[in-house]
């Protein structure tokens, strides 16, 4: 654990992000919750604790600064889209205790899991849902000002499911690894009212891979 801790460490101050000892060790004890439940509800495919940390932890913790350059500092409601095991959702909560995350999944048991680690780390701003992204709906008080997802989807479809949940005036977060081009050019045809307005490059410490996040929101024409 001592290892894990000084490459965590590292990579915060490698990210510029400044978390205190407390959401530290959270991180550290999601890690753990992680690997105990992933034996039996197969979280994620990684298994290895090092792995874990560099390819799960680190990669959405890169993402946090860009998050807050969007949102500020006030209160944001947050959907993690078929979050799994939590990520990148169980990590901003953890280190952005004023925004308001929900994981939504359409698994039982992963949505079952985010619950349990709300619980276990005392973590008021998390919780777990088992649901549809798409019977989420902004006019019924469920709209979310941030709809993110981390490889889940191609951008249209993520866009369109998660459409209704996004309230007015709100941006969709896609964690994608290599520059989307394809995926860009579909959604310019299939979805024009979708404006894209910045695709931000990441470097996540210890991992040598490409990742980058699509920052998108509803255009004109979805507005009419």
């Amino acid at each position: 654990m001592s290892d894990l801790r000084t490459t965590l460490q590292a990579g915060l101050q490698s990210l510029q992000l400044a978390l205190d000892a407390r959401q530290v060790d959270l991180l550290l004890d999601y890690l753990g919750l992680l690997q105990k439940w992933n034996k039996v509800y197969n979280l994620t495919a990684v298994r290895d604790p090092a792995e874990m940390m560099t390819h799960h932890l680190l990669d959405s913790l890169a993402a946090i600064k860009p998050l807050l350059q969007q949102v500020g500092d006030r209160p944001v409601k947050l959907l993690d889209v078929g979050s799994g095991g939590g990520l990148p959702g169980v990590v901003i909560a953890t280190a952005c205790p004023q925004i308001d995350v929900t994981c939504v999944d359409t698994v039982a048991k992963k949505a079952a899991f985010i619950q349990q680690a709300a619980a276990t780390l005392k973590l008021p701003n998390l919780r777990g849902l088992h649901a549809r992204v798409e019977s989420l709906n902004a006019l019924s008080g469920q709209g979310f000002d941030v709809v993110c997802s981390r490889a889940f989807a191609s951008l249209a479809d993520f866009t369109n499911w998660s459409n209704s949940a996004l309230n007015e005036g709100g941006v969709w977060m896609a964690m994608k690894g290599k520059h989307p081009g394809d995926e860009l050019a579909t959604l310019a045809s299939e979805a024009p009212a979708v404006d894209v307005f910045h695709v931000e490059q990441l470097r996540v410490p210890g991992l040598d891979a490409e990742r980058c996040i699509v920052w998108m929101r509803p255009g004109p024409a979805a507005v009419a």
